[in-house]
């Protein structure tokens, strides 16, 4: 089944696994959603976990297929060690993946942990906090 990402919808409501969330966060850095999803829908369709993107995909090409959004060499990278890193993670505190700051563990305690953190600052994560779990 091909993914296609509903313009209505948080990114993190969309995808199918932590890895998946996590690469969302990397690329929404100083980008918009609506420039992100089309990205990450050909991203999460060619490469679906972790290790189908470490199994095929070079840095090289990663680059290429988020050049859309800038900064695709930093992406790339981040997106490539956070992949590595992930798949021996505890899955407790989401900054101790390379590459993800306060609002990739925001989104990750409040997406996976059902847990609001203190501080939220990123506009979306406040809006689906006022209006999904009030």
């Amino acid at each position: 089944m091909l993914l296609t990402m509903r313009d209505d919808l948080m990114v993190q409501q969309q995808v199918d696994n932590v890895w998946q969330h996590m690469v969302g966060v990397i690329c929404l850095n100083q980008v918009n959603r609506l420039q992100t999803k089309p990205v990450l829908t050909r991203l999460f369709n060619k490469y679906p976990t972790a290790h189908s993107l470490l199994r095929s995909c070079t840095i090289p090409m990663l680059e290429e297929l988020l050049e859309p959004l800038g900064m695709q060499r930093v992406r790339a990278k981040r997106i490539y060690k956070m992949s590595i890193q992930i798949e021996n993670w505890d899955g407790v505190d989401a900054t101790d993946l390379y590459g993800i700051g306060k609002y990739g563990s925001d989104s990750y305690n409040i997406f996976y942990l059902n847990n609001i953190p203190t501080g939220v600052q990123d506009k979306e994560l406040k809006r689906y906090i006022a209006e999904e779990l009030v």
